[in-house]
């Protein structure tokens, strides 16, 4: 994978999007009070391309992560060189080292798109050394509400995770799709080759388990697009 930081600015609240806003990081903060928030937080942004390594170990970092704009994967490589990924990370998702304390010295965020990461400092967050802005309790709330979604989407994996055969890993996943997308035609948010990692299977495997389906009459396929016949 690639490795840059390069182009890190101050970030400028007048960017933040509706999403941000409505529903995310900056819920129920004045405009005029996200600038203050920035300000003390000493945030930065900084623009990614694509497979770049934007943490390459998560124990190193003393800042959070957030995304204003793309899509990212956190990855664990073990002992055997063997890459899986633990979570995927989209707009107003949140990564560091603050938010866990399992293994981070083998977890990486790796970009998988164009992406720009807003930093902000984790102890300036918690107003260590100087007094918080009011409106910083607002931006802590927001982000444990963010965690809890994060919380949700784990516990989702898991149910993935703890079926035993590939095909019933391959069908419970489309049917969170299903849920998530509110359709019976759902589309993969990444390319066969994660999901294989995303789903800790074998890609040829998993390749064979989906023709299976498909000759089954359970699902069709349109590259990344499944419509799910019998689910």
């Amino acid at each position: 994978m690639k490795k840059s930081i390069a182009n890190a600015t101050k970030f400028n609240y007048t960017k933040i999007t509706g999403d941000m806003m409505n529903d995310g990081l900056f819920k129920n903060i004045d405009s005029v009070e996200i600038e203050k928030i920035l300000k003390s937080l000493n945030a930065r942004k900084v623009s990614f391309k694509k497979d770049m390594t934007i943490l390459s170990n998560l124990s190193n970092t003393y800042e959070i992560g957030i995304i204003l704009s793309g899509k990212a994967s956190l990855i664990r490589i073990d002992y055997n060189g063997v890459r899986s990924i633990v979570s995927e990370l989209t707009t107003n998702e949140l990564f560091g080292g603050c938010f866990s304390d399992y293994m981070t010295d083998e977890m990486s965020v790796i970009s998988n798109s164009d992406c720009e990461i807003l930093f902000v400092e984790y102890n300036l967050l918690l107003g260590q050394g100087r007094r918080k802005v009011p409106s910083q309790e607002q931006l802590i709330q927001n982000i444990i509400d963010i965690l809890v979604k994060k919380i949700n989407s784990y516990n989702r994996r898991i149910e993935i995770l703890n079926k035993r055969s590939i095909r019933d890993k391959l069908l419970e996943y489309f049917h969170i799709l299903k849920m998530e997308q509110k359709s019976n035609t759902i589309y993969i948010p990444f390319s066969y080759t994660t999901l294989a990692e995303y789903l800790s299977i074998d890609r040829s495997a998993m390749m064979r388990e989906l023709k299976n389906l498909k000759d089954e009459n359970i699902i069709m396929t349109n590259n990344r697009k499944v419509t799910l016949i019998l689910r």
